[in-house]
């Protein structure tokens, strides 16, 4: 009798290659080929054959339409499981191999608010020339989309302002992010020395879209206040605001980390309002119920040196009490 030299259980694995199975799990995680394909940077044709392949090698079917779309069907989803439990073994082993290696190789997905692209590529710098074989992965979107990312577990560590309450989270307050009311240079609330937030409410309203965790704290701020003040028009960018706002549109709540130094210089002023600016605190949080991986751990340590001693002039907190426990 001829035994087989494999271990057991290779045998079974069918023919389905990883590259089809990634194609599957980003068409499955964003909702569409279209999608899967422009995240994968792959032309959606290609993406499209390798999910046939996939299907006709497994004998299975592994969407059907809804709407205009497609969506998993019950085995669709089953395997979709079973290659989002793949991906989280295989990056145990590379966690391993990293540790072993004394991070000189390693992967760190992070997720962020948009707000944070003003200053966290700087705090990411020197740990990313420190360790330059780990591959750090950025991914930066509104708040809603943050919080979908980690209800699925797409990344180890994320940054925000206002984390949910319905996940199993550690949060790790690290950097004051005030908010203010922003209005062109020249405008004749610049001249106010202090107002109170009744009394703008007249101004024309620019916002974020819904979704966005600065509207959202704007909003709870109006709401304390008992002032409806809907906005005229949503924009998805800060830098879209600064230009609606310097353009004469309207005035508008943004953090300060969004301004240059000397608002003037932007045409912008911030205005002396009742309340404002509002203390907010940015977070970083991660999943209680998931080991961190070693560049994680390691990247939280730096921040939190760094932070306690280089960043403190600036305004920036000092983690103290609230470091993230290693």
């Amino acid at each position: 009798m001829i035994q087989s030299t494999q271990p057991p259980g290779l045998e079974r694995v069918p023919r389905a290659s990883l590259v089809q199975l990634r194609s599957f799990e980003a068409a499955v995680r964003l909702g569409g080929v279209g999608r899967a394909a422009r995240a994968l940077h792959l032309a959606q044709p290609t993406v499209s054959t390798q999910l046939k392949e996939l299907a006709s090698a497994l004998g299975l079917v592994l969407f059907e339409p809804e709407g205009r779309g497609l969506a998993p069907t019950a085995v669709g989803r089953r395997l979709a499981e079973a290659v989002r439990t793949m991906g989280a073994a295989w990056q145990s082993f590379e966690e391993d191999a990293a540790a072993l290696q004394g991070l000189r190789r390693g992967r760190l997905r992070i997720a962020a608010v948009t707000t944070t692209e003003y200053f966290l590529p700087d705090l990411l710098g020197p740990f990313a020339r420190q360790y330059p074989g780990i591959e750090i992965e950025l991914a930066v979107e509104n708040r809603n989309a943050v919080v979908a990312r980690l209800e699925r577990g797409d990344d180890e560590l994320a940054a925000m302002m206002l984390p949910p309450s319905h996940l199993p989270l550690a949060l790790w307050p690290f950097l004051e992010n005030p908010l203010v009311i922003i209005a062109p240079a020249g405008h004749a609330l610049t001249r106010r020395r202090r107002m109170k937030l009744a009394e703008l409410a007249a101004e024309p309203l620019l916002a974020r879209e819904v979704g966005s965790g600065t509207r959202a704290a704007a909003e709870q701020a109006f709401a304390a206040q008992g002032i409806d003040w809907p906005p005229r028009m949503a924009l998805g960018s800060n830098e879209a605001i600064k230009h609606a706002v310097r353009a004469g549109l309207g005035v508008a709540v943004l953090s300060r980390h969004t301004l240059a130094p000397d608002p003037m210089t932007e045409g912008l002023a911030v205005l002396s309002v009742a309340g404002f600016p509002l203390r907010r605190q940015w977070h970083l949080v991660w999943r209680k119920d998931r080991a961190l991986s070693l560049p994680a751990r390691t990247l939280l340590d730096d921040l939190r040196a760094r932070l306690q001693v280089k960043m403190q002039p600036m305004g920036w907190v000092a983690p103290g009490a609230s470091s993230p426990p290693t």
